[in-house]
């Protein structure tokens, strides 16, 4: 855990002491209430409360430590690491063996993948499909791919 270093301004508001020690506001606030951090000065004509550099350095310190303001020992959680994103498979597009097959079954009506394609190839030409006329292929692969959509 690495508490943030406090910057060299005279005074921080409470929103930005909290994110110097790695606390959601309204976490912070309730240490405030449980007298875990000091309280808030208010200075001068505007009540907007602030911490001075030596309430910055304090709660700095109690962060570090884990030992209050009321000297009870306080486990803070360990901050939320971001995960890294996750990046998506690039999609290859499929390229075929039997695009023009593709091409001819799309010509007849069917709406097909490439996947569904080879695998009615495999089924209806068990053997491979050298040697045997294209318009045989297309007509068996239509009906084995039409028998299959009822």
């Amino acid at each position: 855990m690495n508490v943030q270093e406090p910057t060299k301004k005279a005074a921080l508001s409470v929103v930005e002491v909290a994110s110097l020690c790695l606390l959601s506001p309204s976490r912070f606030h309730a240490l405030v209430r449980q007298g875990v951090f000091p309280k808030a000065v208010k200075a001068g004509q505007g009540r907007r409360p602030h911490y001075s550099h030596e309430l910055v350095q304090r709660c700095i310190e109690i962060r570090s430590t884990g030992i209050g303001e009321n000297g009870q020992i306080t486990l803070f959680n360990r901050p939320a690491k971001k995960k890294p994103d996750r990046k998506r498979a690039a999609i290859t597009p499929v390229t075929s063996e039997h695009d023009g097959l593709i091409e001819a079954l799309q010509g007849l009506g069917l709406s097909v993948t490439a996947e569904a394609v080879a695998l009615a190839v495999r089924n209806v030409f068990p053997d491979g499909i050298s040697g045997v006329e294209e318009s045989e292929i297309t007509r068996k692969v239509f009906l084995f791919l039409k028998g299959n959509r009822r």
